[in-house]
């Protein structure tokens, strides 16, 4: 039986936020029909009157009238925009009168990125945690105050509302959606199939260490900072780190720390969690796990990690991952 998945787009729509999750269920029907097995996934692009919608970017698509979609949807997500487009449409009676009768009858419902706030105008995520883009918490809280808006997660499941963070997180609450419905398998296939880097989890900061980082180096530190993060299982101490630029130890360390503002030993420890957060919800064997991030021996990484988070590798992993 196909699960039905309605994507709500509306004028000036962020592109990315239909088309990124949609690309995720087709590319999970393609790993299926690999095995033999038919189509899990039927994704619907609808919009209050249907016809063609103009993104946010110039492209525009080709929409069914939301009222004139199948009968029985699995799945609704709402799309983002900017505040005056995300505005427009949370006031626009018609998406919101849909929304609302539709809530009840659907599985999941949700939203990517700004999407979040047409799901509270509809009443729909009263006093659920949610996410939304960072530059979009501090505005969703304040208009909505039952809201617990979390400002740092990729995407947030309260029940059966699912919502994301900025636009590139709706794949990975789609891969997460993949996973609950066909198993880890599949959603890794796909994320294999589209080239992504990792399959981040929903507790994932928005921001990187690494592009925290990029965003203050230049010159000789942005390309170090990308190659630190390509080989945390190195020894990536100062003297090899200012070798690796050219510059002497007590240089290296002094400017290292006016770009960045944390000395390398610091950074390098932060990324090389950050990594093992995400290995820990793929359920590799934690002295795996050590060796990749370069925390060995398994007790250092304990140890490192339990400092940083206040609980083991172990238990952070039952605590973080369903399944």
């Amino acid at each position: 039986m196909l699960h039905h998945i309605v994507i709500a787009v509306y004028q000036d729509f962020e592109l990315l936020d239909a088309t990124g999750p949609a690309s995720v269920f087709a590319s999970a029907n393609h790993a299926l029909s690999e095995d033999g097995m038919p189509a899990y996934y039927a994704v619907h692009l609808a919009s209050p009157n249907g016809g063609a919608v103009q993104s946010s970017s110039g492209v525009v698509v080709e929409t069914k009238v939301l009222t004139q979609g199948p009968r029985a949807v699995d799945t609704i997500l709402v799309a983002g925009a900017e505040a005056g487009a995300v505005t427009a449409a949370a006031q626009t009676p018609a998406l919101r009168r849909w929304l609302s009768q539709s809530a009840s009858s659907v599985r999941r419902i949700g939203s990517v990125c700004a999407g979040t706030f047409v799901l509270a105008a509809a009443g729909l995520v009263n006093g659920k945690r949610v996410a939304t883009h960072w530059s979009a918490c501090e505005p969703l809280a304040r208009l909505y105050p039952s809201l617990t808006v979390d400002a740092d997660a990729l995407y947030v499941i309260d029940g059966n509302v699912w919502t994301s963070a900025g636009v590139t997180t709706g794949i990975d609450m789609a891969l997460a959606m993949i996973s609950e419905d066909l198993g880890s398998a599949i959603a890794s296939r796909v994320a294999k199939r589209l080239v992504l880097y990792a399959r981040r989890p929903g507790y994932q900061s928005q921001f990187s260490p690494l592009l925290r980082a990029q965003a203050k180096a230049d010159g000789p530190f942005d390309d170090l900072l990308v190659w630190a993060q390509a080989n945390l299982d190195a020894a990536l101490d100062v003297p090899r780190l200012a070798a690796k630029v050219g510059l002497s130890e007590r240089t290296f360390h002094r400017r290292f720390v006016a770009a960045i503002g944390e000395t390398p030993a610091q950074y390098i420890e932060t990324v090389r969690l950050d990594a093992a957060r995400i290995l820990l919800a793929q359920k590799l064997p934690l002295k795996e796990i050590a060796r990749q991030v370069g925390l060995v021996p398994v007790a250092r990484f304990t140890r490192v990690f339990q400092r940083r988070f206040g609980v083991t590798p172990r238990l952070f992993r039952e605590t973080h991952t369903s399944k």
